[in-house]
Order: C-alpha cells, then sequence, then structure tokens
C-alpha cells in the first residue's frame, strides 16, 4: 500500500483533545499506516503569528520528506488563517503539500475582535493559491457569521462544502468522529458531508 504523509494543524485555544475530530482522525490514518503529525503548536491560547509561521515552515519540511505518495494538509479554524497568511507571504514550502484542506476560517472581523488573535487577520486573498485548496466550512458558523463561502471560497476561487448545522465543526457541534474527513483523506474527489448524526 503506498503510504501518505498528512499535516494536521489545530486552531486557537486547541490542546488536541482526545474527543475531536482532528485527534479521531490522526487514530484513524495511523492505524491504515499512513504518517501522521499532529503537533501542538505553541501557546495555543495566546498563540503569535510569526511563531505559528516558524512552526508551519518546520512542520512542511518535515512533511516533504515523509511518505511515497500523497502530502496533505488539513487545517481547522486559525490554522487555515495561517494558512493564507502564508500563501499572502509566498511561502515556499505551502507547494510540499499536494492538497489542503481548510476547515472553519474563522471571518477577518471575527478574528480583530478577538485580542488573543487580533494579529492573525488574513492579509490581503491573492489567488490562486500555490496548493489545490478544498473549504469545508458550517453554514450557521458563529466564527464566520458572513459565510466562508462568500469571505474566502468565491475570492479565493475554490470549491466549497457549506454544511448546515455544523457551527464551527468542533466538539460543541459534535465534530468528534467524522467519517467524511476522512473519506476526503483517502480519496481526493470525495465530498465533504456532515458527520452522522448520533
Amino acid at each position: 500500500m503506498t503510504t501518505h504523509a498528512y499535516l494536521i494543524l489545530h486552531g486557537w485555544q486547541n490542546h488536541r483533545p482526545e474527543g475531536h475530530w482532528q485527534h479521531w482522525l490522526a487514530d484513524r490514518l495511523t492505524e491504515l499506516d499512513h504518517r501522521v503529525s499532529y503537533p501542538q503548536l505553541p501557546d495555543p491560547d495566546d498563540p503569535e503569528l510569526e511563531v505559528w509561521l516558524t512552526e508551519l515552515t518546520r512542520h512542511l519540511d518535515e512533511l516533504n520528506g515523509s511518505g511515497s505518495g500523497e502530502r496533505v494538509v488539513i487545517a481547522h479554524s486559525l490554522s487555515s488563517v495561517l494558512w493564507l497568511h502564508a500563501a499572502a507571504r509566498g511561502m515556499k514550502q505551502l507547494r510540499y503539500a499536494d492538497r489542503v484542506l481548510l476547515v472553519a476560517p474563522p471571518s477577518p472581523a471575527t478574528v480583530a475582535g478577538i485580542p488573543e488573535i487580533s494579529a492573525f487577520v488574513p492579509a490581503a486573498l491573492n489567488p490562486p493559491l500555490p496548493t489545490p485548496t478544498r473549504l469545508v466550512a458550517g453554514a450557521d458558523d458563529p466564527y464566520c457569521p458572513e459565510g466562508a463561502d462568500r469571505i474566502y471560497a468565491e475570492p479565493l476561487g475554490i470549491p466549497a462544502d457549506i454544511l448546515p448545522t455544523a457551527a464551527h465543526l468542533d466538539l460543541d457541534a459534535g465534530y468528534g468522529s467524522w467519517p467524511a474527513v476522512l473519506d476526503w483523506c483517502l480519496h481526493a474527489t470525495t465530498p465533504l458531508t456532515p458527520r452522522p448524526a448520533p
């Protein structure tokens, strides 16, 4: 079997709780013998943009040397915005990823209104992104009330799956296990759908 490499990036205040879908996803991919990196980024409660960008560079360098198959990045919430900052700066390491999934990026207005993360306000969006990218977000995400499709997907020219009643696609919204994201990781053409009701 071809071994793929995955880099999973968490958001603000996320200490990688075991119940979160990202933790679940990392475990499932590891069980399938893929290479998985799910790092704890520094100071998740009070992050610094430059520190997170440095960490992103390091982890992408490691991703570049992993696996014999695809290299895939899955970024949730604030790390989705981090990815857009790296793209705006022309970070060459972004090209080490073969495809990217941005999950529930918060809107610029939301980020600007939270002092701990206000430095992460997304830079100007300069399409096209250097790596094939897909976006998935909740239609009712309180962190992006303007709509992630309008704020991000349309200006960037990337496909989007907007899920009803998925909110911020986090534990509070019931996203522990999420089979559709595992299917997307394994098969790029799989659409992102809501998690099954419990």
